[in-house]
């Protein structure tokens, strides 16, 4: 069976390693925070928060502390808090290990398009452009296909891009893919899921 929203933030999680400073994307990405266990892991949101908690239990969210997609979120001892200018010195200053996004379309030269679709409301270009600039790895986490089984990881990206050859590594709800000089690589399926499957679902060229 395919992963689903909590598996796929599960197998993201596996990709931070202890004393990494990471920020969590809105949609999926957000979820990482509830399976990065026992690791010391320090997560960063833009709207100016460092030591982002789990998710609150139903009847002990705080409405006035929210992550960057104004989901309420819990703090730890060492939480900061900062205006959103020291925020994103830290991103565009080099200082945020990884970032972990959802997405629209990735290519498979590793451009991606996340921040807007021409002809509907745009809330907010949000952080999109300076994390995939200024962290050192991005990794995309998001559904192979949309809801009318098209590829979403495509030879080239059809909506306007948030940054180009910038993702790393793609986990979706078949599997993982690394993004590699000449297509994509093929390095885990999910449980049920043969290569072949991938191969299907995928526009892109996997070698």
């Amino acid at each position: 069976m395919p992963w689903d929203r909590n598996q796929m933030a599960a197998r993201a999680a596996q990709e931070l390693e202890d004393g990494m400073y990471v920020n969590l994307g809105i949609g999926i990405p957000t979820l990482v925070a509830n399976y990065v266990g026992d690791k010391d892991i320090t997560l960063q949101s833009e709207n100016g928060m460092l030591g982002m908690g789990p998710f609150p239990f139903e009847g002990e969210e705080d409405p006035d502390l929210i992550n960057a997609g104004k989901q309420t979120i819990t703090e730890l001892r060492r939480t900061a808090y900062f205006d959103s200018a020291t925020s994103f010195g830290m991103i565009r200053g080099g200082k945020i290990a990884a970032a972990i996004l959802g997405a629209m379309e990735v290519s498979e030269d590793g451009d991606l398009a996340n921040w807007m679709i021409p002809g509907k409301l745009v809330k907010g270009m949000g952080g999109a452009m300076d994390l995939v600039a200024g962290v050192g790895r991005v990794i995309v986490v998001m559904d192979h296909t949309n809801k009318h089984g098209d590829s979403k990881v495509l030879k080239e990206c059809t909506l306007p891009l948030t940054g180009k050859g910038v993702v790393d590594r793609i986990i979706t709800n078949l599997g993982v893919l690394d993004v590699g000089q000449k297509g994509l690589h093929i390095v885990e399926c999910a449980d049920g899921v043969s290569r072949e499957d991938i191969i299907a679902a995928t526009e892109a060229t996997i070698v």
